[in-house]
């Protein structure tokens, strides 16, 4: 292995021989007190990989007016003042309605379903929000970022990246996909770091819970196991059914996917509709509303819709964890007009966070991860690995009238929780697809004592014999946890070479990310340095318009990296063909661990909705 040193404690390895893997983060103890949100990180621990959340609440869609402009209100609003606040908006019998569940919380879910019991790592937020995975506040805009070293100039945009960000203390148990979603950017022009900041993005939960000082919605993975789930979903509907709060304009925390089209900038989570977030001129974020596409969607769409590059077209899925059709696929044309919806056969809801495109087909996995609701009234989650399940990939024309032209392909014993890009073999009939395999298959959301491995992996489905093949497109001498990440997007559904992911490892946090070459595995890994941990690589392409691109790997990546000994952060630049640090741009604030994030030109920005 040779390695290259860089400036700032980084340095690139390329991979030629055995490659050492860490093991597991070891978890912490502590307990949360009631606080305030700050910048200012949790002692570490491990944490739950990116992934989406899931509520079983019947989704109701319905007009949604945009939120305030006005600035956020204090967070940790004192229970005294709380319940001054709530009693001038109440009537009698909701105020008698609120005291008497405000009671059965704390006197029977609280102190008899949950305390007694220990926390799975799972849930224990003490263990998912500690170190740099804790929240922050909001940032408005900071100007004129430090930058050290050169920032290309066709480098023009804005790069935005989401996460969970909790705006309240848990009161009961919390997975990381359960924080409210927050959206960093950082504006970039002519060769400068020209602001950054961070925002919540205004959920209708987020706004509601604002405004009555606490929590109120239930935690998706981190409180709806058990029994105490059950209770915690009564107690809920009981508040809903008294006005106590309004589910009607959606649930969802919007904290996973980040894609620009049609002139919007939508910020996703599978439980909701997307989010409409707008860049200002001076680069703050504000959120326009829940985003519906002019009243054609009724339904939760999924966090990772797939924007063809050659149509301008946008593929989304959404599924439904409590009644059929468990899943539906549309698209929309380039103008917003969506498609009729496709119904796909399924015979239990099963978790789906993401699907693949090529030039004619979409491709869908139906994995051994499933929603078993019934689960809970067992004591356990109702998200469950069925190991008689044989998991498999349908493969449908993209526009196809309905599922009677899906083509389905079993691959035994796979889990791809991420996966990124697919293309068409016509000479072979086959659909090949890049992943990563993931083991256990449900070991974000259920404890394991199994080390959790995600293996980047090429499968090949033949849609004429409907047979499969698998292979690891590492070795196993130089295998590593890569997860979180993309190709050149200018190619997504068509054959590539190249991938950028995220080195997992210590899981969950990210040291470093890897360029893999898909065909010979050659591996080239650019690592952030001792005590230095980052998030998904942001394959940026160069623009024609800049100058013609020599390849594929014609362009740079952006990442979020944060100093866990020094407390800072900040985002690299690096080139994408040769791994060499071109740029360093140091952030005014930290910036948590997160999730997925996207790059938004200087000429869409110019064309916002």
């Amino acid at each position: 292995m040779a390695t290259i040193t860089t400036p700032g404690s980084i340095h690139i390895q390329r991979q030629h021989g055995r490659c050492s893997t860490a093991g597991r983060a070891s978890s912490n103890s502590m307990r949360f007190s009631t606080r305030a949100v700050s910048s200012v990180p949790h002692a570490a621990g491990a944490a739950a990989a990116p992934a989406p959340a899931f509520l079983p609440v019947p989704f109701v869609p319905g007009p949604d007016a945009p939120s305030p402009s006005g600035k956020p209100a204090a967070i940790g609003v004192p229970k005294t003042q709380q319940r001054k606040e709530e009693g001038k908006r109440l009537n009698f019998f909701q105020r008698a309605a609120a005291l008497a569940l405000d009671a059965f919380e704390e006197g029977f879910v609280a102190n008899v379903l949950e305390r007694p019991h220990g926390l799975p790592t799972t849930a224990d937020p003490a263990v998912q929000i500690a170190g740099n995975f804790a929240p922050v506040g909001e940032t408005p805009p900071a100007r004129a970022l430090p930058v050290s070293g050169r920032i290309p100039p066709f480098i023009n945009g804005v790069y935005a990246r989401n996460g969970a960000n909790p705006h309240f203390d848990p009161v009961a148990g919390h997975h990381l996909f359960d924080g409210d979603g927050m959206v960093h950017a950082v504006r970039i022009r002519n060769g400068a770091a020209e602001s950054y900041a961070c925002r919540f993005t205004e959920t209708a939960r987020l706004r509601q819970e604002r405004a009555l000082g606490r929590p109120m919605f239930p935690k998706a993975i981190g409180e709806l196991h058990g029994h105490s789930g059950i209770a915690r979903l009564a107690l809920f509907y009981a508040r809903a059914a008294c006005g106590l709060v309004d589910p009607s304009h959606g649930t969802g925390v919007a904290n996973a996917g980040l894609v620009y089209f049609n002139g919007r900038l939508l910020a996703m989570s599978e439980d909701d509709l997307p989010y409409q977030v707008r860049v200002t001129a001076d680069g703050d974020l504000e959120t326009v509303g829940r985003y519906d596409f002019d009243g054609q969607l009724g339904c939760a769409m999924i966090a990772h819709p797939k924007l063809d590059p050659a149509t301008g077209e946008l593929h989304a899925l959404s599924y439904d964890v409590i009644k059929k059709p468990y899943l539906k696929y549309f698209y929309f044309a380039p103008d917003g007009t969506k498609s009729a919806d496709v119904e796909i056969p399924l015979d239990q809801p099963t978790m789906i966070h993401d699907f693949a495109i090529t030039e004619n087909y979409v491709v869908v996995p139906d994995h051994q991860v499933v929603f078993k609701l019934q689960e809970m009234l067992r004591g356990g989650s109702p998200v469950v690995l069925d190991k008689e399940k044989t998991s498999r990939f349908g493969v449908l024309p993209k526009h196809a009238a309905d599922a009677s032209e899906m083509v389905w392909v079993d691959v035994p014993d796979c889990f791809c929780f991420h996966l990124w890009n697919a293309w068409e073999e016509p000479e072979t009939d086959e659909v090949v697809v890049i992943g990563s395999c993931m083991t256990p298959a449900d070991s974000i959301f259920n404890e394991s004592d199994d080390r959790l491995e995600s293996v980047l992996t090429e499968i090949r489905l033949n849609t004429r014999t409907g047979e499969s093949t698998r292979r690891a497109i590492l070795p196993p001498s130089r295998q590593m946890n890569l997860e979180v990440g993309m190709v050149n997007r200018k190619l997504l559904g068509r054959k590539t070479r190249y991938a950028y992911l995220a080195v997992a490892e210590p899981w969950p946090k990210v040291s470093g990310f890897a360029k893999v070459d898909l065909a010979t595995g050659e591996l080239t890994k650019f690592e952030y340095g001792e005590g230095r941990f980052g998030g998904e690589p942001c394959f940026v392409p160069m623009e024609a318009t800049a100058a013609p691109p020599r390849g594929e790997d014609d362009g740079y990546i952006l990442s979020f990296v944060h100093d866990e000994r020094a407390g800072t952060s900040e985002l690299l630049v690096v080139n994408a063909a040769d791994m060499r640090l071109e740029a360093t741009v140091q952030l005014p604030s930290r910036v948590p661990y997160g999730f997925h994030g996207t790059f938004i030109t200087a000429g869409e920005l110019s064309s916002q909705a």
